[in-house]
């Protein structure tokens, strides 16, 4: 019998390894002149608020193909 919170389990397990993933995985580097290019064009405050949003974006990015990856290798070898 399967539990109730079993998917919701599933989900976090996974965005837990995302995580993990995002802090041993360096999110991509931008060049001085691009990030002020970024922060002008999107009426940013500060490079700290750019990077705040780019380190969100990496994180969902990594998240989700890993969702899809390991929820593949799941489905593929794993499951009955």
């Amino acid at each position: 019998m399967k539990h109730s919170l079993e998917p919701l389990l599933t989900l976090a397990g996974i965005l837990l390894m995302a995580f993990l993933s995002v802090l041993l995985l360096p999110a991509p580097a931008l060049g001085l002149q691009l990030a002020q290019n970024l922060v002008q064009r999107f009426h940013l405050l500060d490079l700290t608020q750019l990077y705040i949003i780019l380190y969100c974006l990496w994180f969902l990015l990594l998240g989700t193909v890993e969702f899809f990856v390991v929820r593949f290798i799941w489905k593929r070898w794993l499951a009955a």
